[in-house]
């Protein structure tokens, strides 16, 4: 929630506006000059002031220039009687948003603040973007020295500065978006804007109006004009993450944008033209999505121009350890820790791992361990309840025999062998089993049921189990 100062030597000024603007729901405090108001932004912040220009002690201007030296993030909006074009002028040159001239009506007054407010947190947004561009464009900070890494990697460096529309696949917590800003911040566009939306986390009329924007009146609550992330992106990249998750009728108006690169908001009349780079993202096969109606195919292959898949961890263990001290590291500064290692048989276990959540599991299991931990080395006891144990390897013929083997049977000593495992384990909380073998607790049951696994007196269990 936004807070916003007032600044004014009239009370029912300052009560005016402070009853109208918390209706808005914006939170409200008030100053009757300009050195209150200093003091106030300084000891408190604000997202935005809006002040007077004729005042004792301070006046609007004064106050203004102070803001901008010890507090350059609050924006400002003028208001003044005294309106002159001079004085306008004065205002806007020494860094204030817009200015109001009183008398002024409410409509006027809430529409100029929500401008000015997304105005200010759109130059908040890029300017931080600009902040990440060292770290974001470096490759070494995508972490991985296996073969299918570096292939990733050298597609992404060849083609980072190609206008083609690139379409990224892999499974959840591969680090989709981590190759979408290398791309972007090794192109040419690297001093424009990347913008990310995800297109599974807004329901279909929002996702619309937020891609393509909408006109004041378009629907309910419309209360401005208002530009979409695409206009937001023109001269850099969007990321459309999970684009897999979109609606037939959002896919239309995507491949317009695709071909045409122009859009027009909702309810608006006029094509507007935007120059940009366009990423997709999905951990969804958009073949089977084809094949089931739900994607277009024509869609498709606009996005897939330049593909690139990454793999999962599980099929790239040489770069678990890197990864795993990688994280150490960064969660040693973060909760000012001073680990100095990872004990080899916790990494022997971590390589093992199976890590179906991939480097977004495996970031969530280090930093658990770290935060938790008291020992100058990470050991197997900080990652209790964390991390799956990697099973017992089950013997396994080293030929198979000349009279052949019964394959079924094989299995079947197998899967119950892991089953009775995973129970003992878990001492018999069925749920928790289920979930160790990555099973459905309704599949989890069928097994049991299947190799007639039960659970008998406390004294008998372990004998009739391992006798079974």
């Amino acid at each position: 929630m936004n807070q916003i100062l007032i600044v004014d030597n009239e009370k029912s000024m300052r009560d005016f506006l402070s009853i109208v603007l918390k209706k808005e729901g914006y939170r409200c405090k008030t100053a009757e000059d300009g050195e209150q108001a200093l003091k106030m932004v300084e000891n408190e912040g604000a997202d935005l002031v809006i002040t007077d220009i004729k005042m004792p002690k301070m006046d609007g201007l004064s106050l203004l220039k102070a803001l901008k030296a010890s507090s350059p993030e609050t924006a400002t909006v003028m208001m003044t009687a005294f309106a002159s074009t001079e004085t306008a002028i004065e205002a806007m040159k020494e860094g204030a948003y817009d200015y109001l001239t009183k008398p002024f009506q409410i409509d006027e007054v809430k529409l100029i603040i929500k401008n000015v407010l997304e105005r200010k947190t759109l130059r908040q947004e890029n300017n931080q973007l600009r902040r990440e561009l060292k770290s974001h464009a470096d490759f070494t900070q995508i972490i991985g020295k296996s073969h299918k890494m570096r292939q990733v990697l050298a597609l992404v460096e060849k083609v980072a500065d190609n206008k083609s529309n690139v379409l990224i696949t892999g499974e959840s917590g591969t680090g989709k978006e981590m190759i979408a800003r290398a791309i972007h911040y090794n192109s040419s566009r690297k001093d424009h804007p990347f913008v990310t939306v995800n297109c599974s986390a807004l329901p279909e009329n929002l996702l619309e109006s937020e891609l393509f924007g909408h006109m004041k009146g378009s629907f309910t609550g419309a209360i401005s004009n208002k530009p979409g992330l695409f206009e937001t992106a023109d001269n850099g990249s969007i990321l459309l993450d999970e684009i897999g998750e979109t609606s037939l009728a959002i896919q239309v108006k995507l491949l317009r944008v695709l071909q045409e690169r122009e859009l027009r908001r909702v309810g608006g009349t006029k094509d507007i033209k935007v120059d940009i780079r366009i990423i997709a993202a999905t951990n969804k096969n958009l073949e089977d999505l084809i094949a089931e109606g739900k994607f277009r195919e024509d869609l498709y292959y606009r996005l897939d121009v330049i593909p690139i898949h990454l793999p999962p961890l599980r099929d790239r263990p040489e770069d678990v350890p890197l990864l795993a001290h990688f994280f150490l590291q960064k969660y040693n500064e973060n909760l000012a820790k001073s680990i100095e290692g990872i004990a080899p048989e916790v990494l022997h276990l971590l390589m093992q791992h199976e890590w179906r959540g991939n480097v977004r599991e495996l970031e969530n299991v280090l930093e658990r361990a770290v935060a938790l931990t008291t020992n100058k080395t990470l050991s197997l006891e900080d990652f209790s309840g964390n991390l799956m144990k990697a099973p017992q390897s089950i013997p396994l013929p080293s030929d198979i025999p000349e009279e052949g083997l019964d394959l079924e049977a094989l299995i079947s000593k197998i899967e119950k062998e892991l089953l009775i495992k995973a129970l003992h384990e878990t001492h018999w909380v069925k749920k928790e089993a289920a979930k160790r073998l990555h099973l459905n607790f309704r599949s989890f049951r069928y097994r049991l049921a299947k190799y007639d696994i039960k659970r008998h007196r406390k004294e008998n269990r372990d004998a009739n189990l391992l006798a079974s």
